[in-house]
């Protein structure tokens, strides 16, 4: 047995999964192709093709993964806005360690058992606070591109590897702030040092999260049976 056939053998769907986020996680998920996955494991890219049809398939699995480490709250006896926000803090904490592959679940929440699960368990509680079938579809989306775009790096604020290099950046980017006159911009001068980490991508995850259930609390139907409870 050759051992490009062993390898083969010892591949299954999963631990291709894995790798591809592994190097989405590291390279960018750009760099993540059919043939750089096959390098990555020793074999052909048809021993990979035997387990996903294309590049859609692998991309699917990856964002099935994400979704599979979502510990989905389970339902309780707190308000529902309160469960709401544990629930996106779960989602949160799921995706915070792979910026680069986040976004593949816009899209393909629907697409797992665990993605699912886990639009199951939102639109459930959106239904409880009142909302109709509908906004509660808008709603449940609107949210997930929210949380998705909180551990996404914009482009052009990915942070330097070098903790020297990123450090002196910051430095760098508070001088100019605080070198701002004070008369004209006496907010933007009190408050460098936190928007130098804002605008780095640096967020308050926990804040997002608050900020989001607020707003699904603030537009809820009025007069529904979970705005008497607030």
């Amino acid at each position: 047995m050759s051992k490009d056939t062993g390898r083969q053998r010892r591949l299954d769907p999963d631990r291709i999964a894995e790798s591809a986020l592994a190097i989405a996680d590291a390279e960018g998920l750009s760099t993540l192709t059919v043939r750089r996955l096959a390098q990555h494991h020793g074999v052909t890219p048809m021993a990979l093709y035997r387990h996903f049809r294309d590049k859609d398939e692998l991309l699917d699995a990856i964002a099935e993964r994400l979704f599979a480490a979502v510990v989905v709250p389970e339902p309780g006896d707190a308000p529902w806005h309160e469960q709401l926000q544990d629930l996106l803090a779960a989602i949160l904490a799921a995706l915070s360690p792979h910026p680069n592959a986040a976004g593949l679940t816009l899209h393909r929440i629907l697409a797992s058992e665990p993605g699912l699960t886990v639009a199951e368990r939102a639109l459930a509680l959106l239904a409880e606070a009142g909302f109709s079938t509908d906004q509660a579809a808008e709603i449940g989306s609107q949210v997930i591109g929210s949380l998705i775009a909180i551990v996404t790096p914009a482009p052009g604020t990915t942070e330097d590897s070098d903790p020297e290099v990123r450090d002196e950046r910051f430095r760098a980017k508070r001088a100019a702030l605080a070198a701002l006159s004070p008369r004209r911009y006496p907010h933007v001068v009190a408050s460098a040092e936190t928007l130098v980490h804002c605008a780095s991508g640096r967020r308050d995850q926990a804040l997002a999260v608050h900020l989001i259930v607020a707003g699904v609390r603030a537009v809820r139907p009025t007069g529904s049976p979970a705005a008497a409870g607030v």
